[in-house]
């Protein structure tokens, strides 16, 4: 298991985009994943604390950004694309605490589009127990957070969004799909979320519609993109992002 690196572990970011902000372990370990139509439970291992490492731009703005990865992916995995995205930014990177045949992930999975619902929540509330410690440590008003997800890491904050509606106000979920069976009707009208999927995403794609559909009925303000792309990331998707934060504001 690998050590915990420590908050205060400070990098300054020197990043530009290129093929390094495109996470390629997600993209080859979906690929894998859909080569079997299950994997057994009893494979997936949490880890304990959340592995997580701040990284502070050279100027700061104030806004700051928790990164979510997708499967495969760690803490480090999204930054290029998030400085890409807001250079002035305070990123948070967030490592899963599941590693389920070898794949970090944010909660265990019955098949590429099923999920361990026990688990989902079990994950949820532990990762809301940490950030809130997170955020008392360093003095980090969460309402003024923007949460940004990849595939299994955008899933997870879209159902964080449901289960504890209070913690996310901001949140940008790229490929995303719903995970959450029998999600609760909750109060979502203070929540602004960006949603971009791929449209030769043959995994999440089909289910996008859905999840759009699920927030705008709880009242969150959602902002749907489809772009021609697959799974993987890319120059639109800063774009996008930039853009819609751009008009946000802080």
């Amino acid at each position: 298991m690998l050590s915990r690196t420590p908050l205060a572990l400070v990098m300054s970011l020197a990043l530009t985009i290129s093929a390094a902000a495109v996470p390629s372990s997600d993209t080859a370990v979906t690929a894998a994943m859909l080569k079997s139509a299950a994997v057994s439970l009893d494979k997936a291992v949490p880890e304990t604390p959340f592995i997580h490492r701040l990284f502070r731009p050279t100027n700061p703005s104030g806004r700051t950004i928790i990164m979510l990865h997708g499967s495969g992916g760690d803490e480090t995995t999204l930054a290029s694309l998030a400085e890409a995205i807001a250079p002035d930014a305070t990123l948070i990177g967030i490592r899963g605490r599941i590693v389920q045949d070898g794949v970090k992930r944010w909660y265990k999975r019955i098949t590429a589009t099923e999920f361990d619902q026990t688990d989902v929540r079990t994950e949820a509330d532990a990762f809301v127990k940490f950030l809130n410690t997170l955020a008392t440590e360093n003095r980090l008003d969460l309402s003024n957070v923007t949460f940004l997800g990849y595939s299994n890491g955008a899933n997870l904050i879209a159902a964080l969004t449901q289960l504890h509606p209070d913690l996310v106000r901001s949140a940008v979920l790229l490929r995303a799909m719903p995970v959450l069976q029998d999600a609760p009707k909750v109060d979502l009208s203070q929540t602004r979320i960006l949603t971009i999927a791929g449209e030769r995403d043959t995994l999440y794609f089909p289910f996008a519609p859905k999840l759009a559909d699920r927030l705008r009925s709880c009242g969150a303000r959602v902002d749907a993109r489809v772009i021609g792309s697959d799974h993987g990331l890319g120059k639109e998707d800063v774009r996008i992002v930039a853009e819609w934060l751009g008009n946000a504001g802080r």
